[in-house]
């Protein structure tokens, strides 16, 4: 399935929380998928550990959408000595929809602080 040639990052909203996680591990620079895991773990603090099963299902979707690509055995970091990793990099659609689902996160956010369902910014 090609994704459309200018998609509305809006029409992919609201994204899943391991897709989010994805796209922010990924934001950060071209990472395989054991690397994202990693990344996603760590930046949680162990709250959100992802699958195999999950991350590379998330990511077969988000190749589909447009959102990330998967390196060529040319774009690999040369210090890869493993040929079996496979390398994914956030697309100009990708860091657009991670950034409207931050917007997003951020007004529901704003909209439980005004109801004092969250703390207020100190």
């Amino acid at each position: 399935m090609k994704p459309p040639l200018d998609p509305d990052p809006a029409d992919l909203l609201p994204l899943s929380p391991q897709v989010f996680h994805i796209l922010a591990a990924l934001a950060g620079g071209d990472q395989h998928g054991y690397g994202i895991m990693q990344e996603v773990a760590s930046r949680t603090a162990g709250k959100l550990r992802l699958s195999p099963g999950t991350l590379y299902g998330s990511v077969k979707r988000m190749l589909e959408h447009g959102l990330i690509v998967e390196l060529s055995t040319r774009e690999r970091p040369a210090e890869d000595d493993d040929e079996r990793r496979r390398y994914y990099r956030l697309t100009v659609l990708g860091r657009k929809v991670a950034k409207a689902e931050a917007a997003r996160l951020a007004e529901l956010l704003d909209q439980a602080r005004a109801y004092g369902l969250a703390p207020k910014r100190s």
